[in-house]
Formats: structure tokens, sequence, C-alpha cells
């Protein structure tokens, strides 16, 4: 068979190409088949030309099937590819999330309390953990306190404690002499007593020598009453007679009241009170007993004042003594548990009262920030249901949107400031209880998204 240029149309598996053909000529090849159909002719030119003819539509038919399954497992594997790496950005997409979030917390300021110097305290840059509330961290101690009232009321209760066995002494020396006064009235009640029973005694006898001679003269003038009708006795005599018998009934009767007044006197003395011409109700004795009694009583007083006083003395020196002690000296305590988030004086440093000192992270409040387009900030609300899902990785934690500020600024005393997160200017807060698991971690700054749910929490 001749061999001839053969112009067909390019094979499958290539572009048209120039060949030369055996008899010198150039022609244009379709193909690698092409080029397998000459060289078959050149091998076997007993072939027919109906086989020349049937062998492209038999090989055809028999490549075909052998191509279709490489297509469907290129498209598969662009499927798969485009499944797994396009799914999480499309999913991420249809996700109603943050563009920025960060752990927070809250700042607690520990301010000084009075004005001094930074005098102790424990390591600053110790632990980074966690601190318990309660634990000592700096002091601050001034040296220039003002202690004039603790002085004064020292001073008074010195006073007084020096006072105290004077009066003591003298509360005795008035007891003693008022025992003394005491002995030498008792003495002087008794004298007297013996001594108006005895003026008793005597004017009983000049009563009964007056009874006498009163009796006397009655008898005398009886008789001259009788003798005087025979002229024996005169009318002169008589009258002497009746004179002398008045004069002794007088005697009597006088002395009579003279034992009646000296009687008054015996009861007075014996109740106590003694009745005189030449003294007053009392004797000297007995009047300066009862100034020593009252002097006594007056020194017992004050020592009993002296110690109400002291007591009170005692209370106020120890209130005082406390005042000031919280004036010149103050521990600087973590009044809750948390991290230090900023040191803002050193050891030696003067301080004056209200100045920062040290500024602690409130791990047991702390929350996220986050910032969020707007039509993501318009349909949330407070309550709303989120998860945390951190950058570093690990489980999401689920919690509940807290505060909406928008743009406006949310509270200052956040360890970081919400204006920081600048991609979008809406902001939301969300409480995330497992923050606050107890763990000594704090993880204030790490960052992560918020993906917010439609739900609502339920109240319970």
């Amino acid at each position: 068979m001749k061999n001839q240029p053969r112009c067909d149309s390019a094979s499958e598996g290539g572009g048209p190409h120039t060949v030369e053909s055996p008899t010198g000529s150039v022609g244009v090849s379709k193909g690698a088949y092409d080029l397998q159909l000459e060289l078959d002719a050149h091998l076997n030119p007993g072939k027919t030309e109906a086989s020349e003819i049937d062998a492209p539509t038999a090989n055809v038919a028999q490549s075909k099937p052998s191509r279709i399954p490489l297509r469907v497992v290129k498209a598969a594997a662009g499927i798969a590819i485009v499944a797994v790496f396009g799914w999480l950005p499309l999913r991420a997409l249809f996700q109603t999330s943050s563009v920025e979030a960060v752990v927070n917390s809250r700042l607690v300021t520990l301010r000084s309390p009075i004005d001094g110097k930074i005098s102790a305290g424990s390591s600053l840059s110790g632990d980074p953990g966690i601190v318990a509330a309660g634990t000592f961290i700096l002091q601050v101690v001034n040296p220039r306190g003002d202690r004039v009232r603790l002085d004064d009321l020292r001073s008074q209760m010195s006073r007084l404690e020096n006072e105290r066995p004077s009066l003591i002494s003298k509360i005795a020396s008035a007891h003693a002499a008022q025992k003394d006064l005491a002995r030498q009235a008792a003495l002087f009640t008794a004298g007297r007593i013996r001594q108006l029973e005895a003026r008793i005694a005597e004017i009983q006898t000049s009563i009964e020598a007056a009874a006498a001679r009163r009796e006397e003269a009655a008898a005398a003038v009886e008789r001259a009453s009788s003798l005087i009708k025979s002229g024996s006795v005169s009318s002169v005599e008589l009258g002497r007679l009746t004179r002398d018998q008045t004069i002794a009934q007088q005697t009597e009767i006088g002395a009579r009241r003279r034992l009646d007044a000296t009687q008054v006197e015996l009861t007075a003395a014996r109740e106590g009170t003694f009745l005189g011409d030449s003294y007053n109700d009392r004797p000297s004795s007995v009047q300066r007993e009862e100034e020593m009694r009252q002097r006594a009583e007056g020194l017992t007083a004050d020592v009993a004042h002296a110690d109400a006083q002291i007591s009170w003395l005692i209370g106020e020196i120890e209130s005082e003594r406390s005042r000031y002690i919280s004036r010149s000296e103050a521990d600087i305590k973590f009044p809750i548990a948390g991290r230090i988030w900023e040191v803002m004086t050193a050891p030696g440093e003067d301080v004056r009262a209200g100045q920062p000192l040290i500024r602690l992270l409130d791990c047991s409040g702390a929350v996220v920030t986050a910032n969020v387009t707007e039509s993501v900030y318009n349909g949330l609300q407070l309550g709303s249901l989120a998860h945390f899902r951190p950058s570093a990785g690990g489980p999401q934690l689920a919690g509940t949107v807290v505060n909406l500020t928008g743009s406006a600024g949310v509270a200052a005393n956040l360890a970081i400031n919400p204006d920081a997160l600048s991609k979008e200017p809406y902001r939301a807060t969300i409480s995330v209880p497992d923050l606050n698991d107890g763990s000594n971690d704090c993880p204030v700054g790490r960052t992560g998204r918020v993906i917010f749910s439609g739900e609502t929490a339920r109240k319970p």
C-alpha cells in the first residue's frame, strides 16, 4: 500500500504536528494514533484497506472507556478538597460571631491610707499566679504621726496613778484620827453621864434636907400659933417662924426644879446630845471626830473617782494608741484573690494618702470583651447565649452576654481597655463562668472568638 500524506484532525493524545513521509514528502500528522497506523502499515503490508479503516473506530471505542474514570476521580478529588478546606471558612461566614475577643478582668486599685514611706513589703514580682485574699503586700510607715493626744492621756494616767497612793495614805490617817476622836468623845460622854448622875444624887440630898427644914419650920409655926394665945410667943416671933417656913418650902421646890433640869441633861447625854451653858450641843472632840469622818469619806470618794478616771484612761489610751498606729502604720493586703497587674511604687518611696500603690486583677470576675459588626450587635440582647473559642485551642466555654455598650466606652477599670479592640466599634461583654473555675491561671489577655447563639439564657 502506498504511503500518502494524511491530514486528519488531532488525536486526543496531542495536537497537530508536521512529519516526513517515507517518500520524502512532508505531511501533517494528526496525532500519535496516526503514527501508530503508519507504523503498522510498514510492518504489515498485507493488511487490507478495510482493516485500516475499521481500526481507528475500534481503537477509539476501546480508548474512550479507559479515560472516563480518570476524570471522575479527579472531579471527586476536587470536590472532596473543596468540601474539606472550604467548609470551615464557609461555616465561619454563616456563623454569628465576634471580630475580636479578649479575656478581660476588673482592676482593683490599692491606695495608701496614710502619708508615709514604703518601708517593707513582700516580693512584688513573686509568684505570678493567683494570690489568696489577705496576703500581706507592703507596709506604709509615717514616723511623723501626731501623738499629742496619746501623750496627754498618758500624762493624765501617770498623774492619777501617782496621786492615788497619797490619797490612800490620807484616808488611813483620817480613819486613825477619827477613831481617836471617837474614843475621846466616848470617854467624855461617859464622864458627863457620871457627873450628871452625881449631881442628881446631890440635888436629891438637898431636896431631902430642904424637906426636913420645911417640916421643922412648919412645926415651929404650929407651936408658935398655939402659944401666941397665951402670950408666951409674940407676934413678931410668929411672923419670923412663918417666914422661915416659906423659905424652907421654896428651897425644897428649887431643889426639885434643879433635879428635873439635871435629869433632862442626863437623858440628853445618854442620847448623845449635851446641854449646858458653856458649850453647844456637842463637845469639840465629837465635832472633830465628825470632821475626820467626813474627810475620810471625801478622800475615799476621791480615790474612787481616781480609779474610775484610771479605768477610763486605760480604754482611751488603748483606743488612741490604735488610732495612732493606724495613722502611723498601714499594712496593705490583698482584699481579694487576684494577681498583681501593675506596681506603682517601690520600697523607700514617700507616698501621700490616697496615692495609688498597686493594681490587682480580680481573677474571680474574669469576662470576655468582644467587638462585633453593627449587624451582629443589633441582633444581640442581654442574656443571649454565647461560646468563647480560645485561639490557643481547647474546648469552647459557654457564656452569657451581660453588657452591651455599643460604640460607647465600657468601664475604665478593666485590665484591657476595650478601645484596644479597634477593628469594629461595637462592643459587648460576655460572662464566662468557666474562666473563674478557681484554677491558678487568671488568663487575662488571651484572645479568641465569641460565637453568639440566637437563644437567650433562661432565668432559674
